[in-house]
């Protein structure tokens, strides 16, 4: 696989991450995973796509405005690793944070392991802190 098959494969899951209250988010994550996909966000902390599907779309409603921008793709055998930045402005209180107003933005890192030309697993990290510092202000 090189670098714009695999920026290719992993872009229909990005969409669904970019303003996900307007479009079919199941419909772009079953596209490019396998039905055992699972999400990762640290050794004990792993999701199903159904349970990742319905993440994605509560993030959709409390932050209308989210994008999630593809900045970098790397490819290594079976690997895709995604560097993005994502961005919004909450509709209310996220993550503890009062409604001020205010917008983010993050880095975030996602490792995709890719079987039978699929998505199969994605560990990733996102910078909630700083979105949480940015959203308060300081």
């Amino acid at each position: 696989m090189n670098r714009e098959s695999a920026r290719a494969l992993v872009q229909p899951f990005y969409d669904a991450l970019n303003r996900p209250g307007t479009k079919p988010v199941a419909a772009l994550v079953e596209s490019v995973t396998t039905d055992d996909w699972r999400s990762f966000a640290g050794p004990d902390l792993s999701k199903d796509r159904a349970a990742f599907i319905g993440q994605v779309v509560g993030f959709g409603k409390a932050i209308p405005d989210l994008g999630w921008a593809i900045e970098d793709v790397i490819v290594e055998g079976d690997r895709v690793v995604v560097r993005s930045v994502a961005t919004g402005t909450p509709a209310g209180e996220l993550f503890g944070v009062p409604h001020g107003g205010r917008s983010f933005r993050i880095m975030t890192i996602d490792v995709h392991t890719v079987r039978d030309g699929r998505l199969a697993v994605a560990h990733h990290v996102e910078d909630w802190a700083t979105a949480m510092r940015q959203l308060a202000g300081k």
